[in-house]
C-alpha cells in the first residue's frame, strides 16, 4: 500500500532545507519571524506549522511552497532539492 511518506518517515521534502536556508539568512530569522513574513504575503501560517513543516511532521501544499520560496528569496526547486 502506497504511503505518502519519504523514505525516511517525514510528511514532507522541504523541510529540512527550509530551515537549512532559514538558519543561514544574514539577518537572524526566527520560525516566529518568517511565519509573520507569510502572513505579511497573504499566507496565514503560525510559528507552530513552520515548526511541524521543518520537522517533517505536516505536509506542505504547493501554495505554501511557493510562498515559503519567495519569503526565504529562492526558488521552490532549491527547496525541493535533497538528497534522500
Amino acid at each position: 500500500m502506497f504511503k505518502n511518506l519519504s523514505k525516511d518517515g517525514k510528511r514532507n521534502i522541504c523541510g529540512k532545507k527550509i530551515r537549512e536556508i532559514r538558519k543561514n539568512l544574514p539577518k537572524k530569522t526566527s520560525q516566529n519571524y518568517l511565519s509573520s513574513m507569510l502572513q505579511i504575503n497573504g499566507l496565514d501560517i503560525d510559528k507552530n506549522a513552520i515548526q511541524q513543516i521543518e520537522s517533517g511532521q505536516r505536509f506542505v501544499t504547493d501554495i505554501e511552497l511557493k510562498a515559503i520560496a519567495k519569503a526565504l528569496d529562492v526558488s521552490y526547486e532549491e527547496l525541493l532539492d535533497y538528497d534522500e
